[in-house]
């Protein structure tokens, strides 16, 4: 509860500050005292349902944006710290570089393909697609029975709602960067 606690004050200074308002001008807006919201912003007391509120009614925003956590600017993600899912007997190695997220539909993933290593992924939803960039060698994508070479330094779109597999047939390591989108 602490933490969400702390959320709150955060987003709660954050929206008056982005809007200029005082703490007067937000009592006026909500209807709840200038030393509650200051104790709240301090995080100092633990808000009720009802004066969550009243604050997002009166500030005219969701309580979810009261409760949430910022999205930071930047993230920063380092592999060493990324644990893979591991595939075809070590051969391939997938790093969730950025998971899904909701709002952007998206997830990201670098993935290391050893020579023979090979991948067979099942139809995704409807509307999916995938994008790939090859960094270091070359990947074979088959995407529903027709092959595709995808050179160092070159990049596919693909629906890919269809079968499809990821094959090394060279005798080097296949570095690559996977985006997912999804549709709503």
């Amino acid at each position: 509860m602490e933490k969400l606690n702390f959320i709150i004050a955060e987003n709660l200074k954050k929206l008056r500050e982005e809007k200029t308002l005082s703490l007067n001008d937000v009592s006026k807006l909500t209807n709840v005292s200038k030393s509650m919201l200051g104790q709240i912003e301090r995080c100092e007391v633990n808000p009720t349902v009802s004066t969550i509120w009243k604050i997002a009614n009166g500030l005219k925003i969701s309580c979810t944006q009261l409760m949430s956590i910022s999205e930071v600017d930047f993230e920063i993600v380092d592999k060493s710290q990324v644990h893979p899912v591991i595939e075809d007997k070590g051969k391939i190695r997938i790093f969730p570089m950025f998971p899904f997220d909701s709002t952007t539909r998206f997830e990201t993933y670098s993935i290391e393909i050893d020579a023979r290593g090979y991948l067979s992924s099942d139809p995704h939803q409807k509307g999916t697609q995938e994008f790939i960039t090859v960094f270091s060698g070359n990947i074979t994508i088959n995407i529903d029975g027709e092959d595709f070479v995808i050179t160092e330094g070159n990049s596919i779109r693909f629906k890919a709602d269809n079968p499809h597999t990821y094959k090394n047939l060279d005798d080097t390591t296949c570095l690559l960067s996977m985006v997912i989108y999804y549709p709503v």
